[in-house]
């Protein structure tokens, strides 16, 4: 069954991973799905639309689905029951009146409610023009009663405006004009809820409210799964887990973020305290380098979701210490005396190490086709980092969507699915493919030098006159944060 999805005109690349993650959610492949291979939705373009646009045909098993995906997707505007479409109101009508009538019937009954409301993309209606076009439906009949709040069925008028390339849209060839019913529609008021400047507790590396979310819907968080973060901070991501419903479990390398915060107060538990919503299972100081558990536990969690520290505004560390690390003294056992005020030394902790150490734990605890969600770092003028993604034999990559953060350094969300049982042959052929993965990659990420390498100065970086490498097609630039 077909619906019209309308997207925020924001995060372009994230916009359809989330639907297809949020259709697995929701059962939409549970008759599709063929083995560890992930099913994918069908998507169709509007007629002249750009492939940036907001606006897109996406094929869904039931209405039921489509209500799920909207109302719990971040990007998701709103999922729509086309009843109609036309490069001009006649054709429009034309298109509306041919639509089945058991289609249109239940919702036009005597005792129902209903709400029209039109929306452009492109342009500025005023209300003296939304109102003439609401009459010019008189065509559809309508037997129930208007009511602006709340109505039963909420039907919308969308025109998107021909106005070709240049006002800092994805470009529209020719007008296009929708009516449909609303199927399921985004919650409005979570991302202003759940905002970092009102949050009790954060850190330099919070992550945002709105990409905490979309990383949760990428790791199907939800009610009976448990969500674990090896890089927990100040509980950013594990706060957008647990609003859907999922225990949460997170780890940090710095006591003093996990069990002091600012305070009694203010802490990681104050900002789960801060919005109603359970409390972690657990928060350990631990090492991803030298992960805690014990040998024989593995598959527990359902997804891990986090963000490595890899050194544009933290840094990675591990335990150890410059002396340990190079074999000067022994290993140390911290005693008992000790224990509550002790901090143990640590040492620089590479990308390429963390990424490793990351796989190798994710395919030892998660359970088989659960996900693994995380950032990873690009520098935009390098040919190799876009293409040549950390890899593991346990895991598919599904999805990979770019956000760029500045013209040099972008960051790309990372989303795997588990389709192997971990073995010692898995591990070393996993060693293989990290040595490999070492070896193909730039000395920004072996050496942890990504700071530098993103803020010196531009006119050092330069390409010389003829260096293809660094020509890049640039994205598209669109403006407005919410359209």
């Amino acid at each position: 069954m077909w619906f019209l999805c309308v997207f925020y005109h924001r995060l372009l690349d994230y916009r359809k991973p989330e639907v297809e993650s949020l259709a697995h959610l929701f059962g939409a492949f549970q008759d599709q799905q063929n083995g560890d291979v992930p099913s994918q939705l069908q998507w169709k373009l509007p007629l002249h639309h750009h492939s940036d646009s907001p606006f897109h045909f996406v094929n869904l098993p039931s209405e039921q689905v489509a209500r799920s995906i909207a109302n719990r997707s971040i990007l998701v505007k709103g999922m729509y029951e086309l009843w109609g479409e036309g490069s001009s109101y006649e054709e429009l009508k034309d298109s509306v009146l041919s639509y089945p009538d058991e289609r249109k019937l239940p919702y036009l009954e005597a005792g129902s409610t209903f709400k029209i409301t039109v929306d452009s993309f492109g342009k500025v209606m005023s209300l003296d023009e939304q109102k003439e076009l609401i009459q010019g439906l008189s065509y559809i009949p309508f037997k129930g009663q208007v009511k602006l709040k709340n109505p039963d069925h909420n039907f919308w008028l969308i025109e998107i405006d021909n106005y070709g390339g240049n006002n800092g849209l994805p470009p529209i060839i020719q007008r296009r004009i929708f009516f449909g019913r609303e199927v399921g529609g985004a919650d409005r008021k979570l991302i202003p809820t759940y905002q970092l400047k009102s949050r009790t507790y954060l850190g330099p590396t919070a992550m945002d409210a709105e990409m905490a979310f979309l990383m949760a819907n990428q790791a199907l968080a939800a009610s009976g799964k448990l969500v674990y973060d090896p890089f927990t901070g100040t509980g950013s991501i594990l706060v957008g887990a647990a609003h859907f419903g999922a225990m949460t479990m997170g780890a940090d390398i710095d006591i003093r973020v996990v069990r002091d915060g600012r305070g009694p107060n203010c802490n990681v538990w104050s900002n789960f305290k801060q919005y109603g919503l359970p409390m972690p299972v657990g928060l350990l100081r631990a090492d991803n380098n030298r992960p805690p558990w014990r040998s024989g536990l593995k598959e527990i969690f359902d997804a891990i979701i986090c963000d490595p520290p890899y050194g544009v505004r933290a840094g990675g560390r591990k335990s150890g210490g410059r002396k340990l690390l190079k074999g000067a003294v022994e290993p140390y056992v911290v005693p008992d005396d000790k224990r509550t005020d002790h901090i143990p030394s640590t040492a620089p902790y590479s990308l390429v190490e963390c990424v490793h150490d990351l796989l190798d734990l994710a395919a030892k605890m998660l359970v088989m086709q659960g996900r693994l969600v995380f950032f990873y770092p690009v520098l935009r003028d390098d040919d190799c980092a876009e293409t040549h993604f950390p890899d593991h034999p346990c895991f598919k990559l599904i999805s990979s969507s770019e956000q760029i953060l500045s013209s040099r350094y972008s960051r790309v969300l990372l989303t795997m699915v588990k389709v192997g049982a971990y073995t010692e042959e898995i591990a070393l052929a996993a060693r293989l493919k990290h040595l490999e993965f070492r070896e193909n990659h730039v000395k920004w990420l072996q050496d942890g030098n990504l700071h530098s390498a993103v803020f010196s100065p531009i006119d050092s970086q330069l390409p010389e006159a003829g260096d293809s490498k660094f020509i890049k097609d640039p994205k598209p630039k669109y403006r407005g944060k919410y359209v």
